[in-house]
């Protein structure tokens, strides 16, 4: 037990003495492609190059990301340009396209004119929602009338049912089944009467 106990303690001394003449722990390292070592770099993130912002003013400016709504990326994702920007990281689509309402902001161009900027070069499916204006209009006023319709025939159907459902309970319908009464006193009197007959 005790040449056990003694052969422990020389082994963790092996191991703790280059620890502490090196000064401390050994450092993280990666092999370089051509030979030796260099230090981990998310140890150490300055060795990496400098510090870059990651943000840039425009990136978060309330009238660029208005226009940005307003816009379908041209990756195909049904989303608009900023949402997509700042989702989906893969898509090389919405940088591009947020760089170039930069580009038309700084020059000066109002949202109405980015906005048309956008569809002179890729037509007007770059926005989410189409102009009212021509045919388009039908695609805000038709969905409208056919909810209101369909829902007043609806209401004429549901009440019509009522209606001839009190009137057959009141019997008021012609042709309708007259409604069942009960047997009135004189005949279960004659009822009555004979049955008293049958058991005697």
């Amino acid at each position: 037990m005790t040449s056990s106990r003694r052969d422990f303690l020389q082994y963790a001394a092996l191991g703790v003495l280059p620890m502490l003449w090196q000064g401390g722990a050994p450092q993280d390292t990666t092999k370089k492609p051509g030979g030796g070592v260099t230090p981990d770099r998310l140890g150490e993130p300055m060795l990496g190059g400098r510090l870059v912002d990651s943000t840039d003013k425009w990136d978060n400016d309330a009238g660029i990301i208005a226009i940005e709504q307003r816009l379908r990326c041209r990756c195909g994702c049904m989303l608009d340009v900023y949402t997509c920007r700042t989702t989906d990281f893969t898509c090389t689509y919405s940088p591009t396209m947020h760089r170039e309402v930069i580009a038309l902001v700084v020059a000066k161009k109002t949202p109405e004119q980015v906005i048309q900027a956008f569809i002179a070069s890729d037509g007007e499916k770059v926005l989410m929602a189409p102009r009212a204006s021509g045919f388009n209009i039908a695609g805000y006023i038709v969905p409208g009338v056919a909810v209101t319709v369909i829902g007043l025939v609806l209401a004429a159907y549901l009440s019509r049912r009522r209606t001839v459902a009190i009137a057959v309970g009141a019997g008021a319908v012609p042709g309708a089944p007259a409604p069942v009464s009960g047997p009135d006193q004189e005949q279960l009197d004659r009822l009555k009467r004979a049955l008293d007959e049958v058991e005697s």
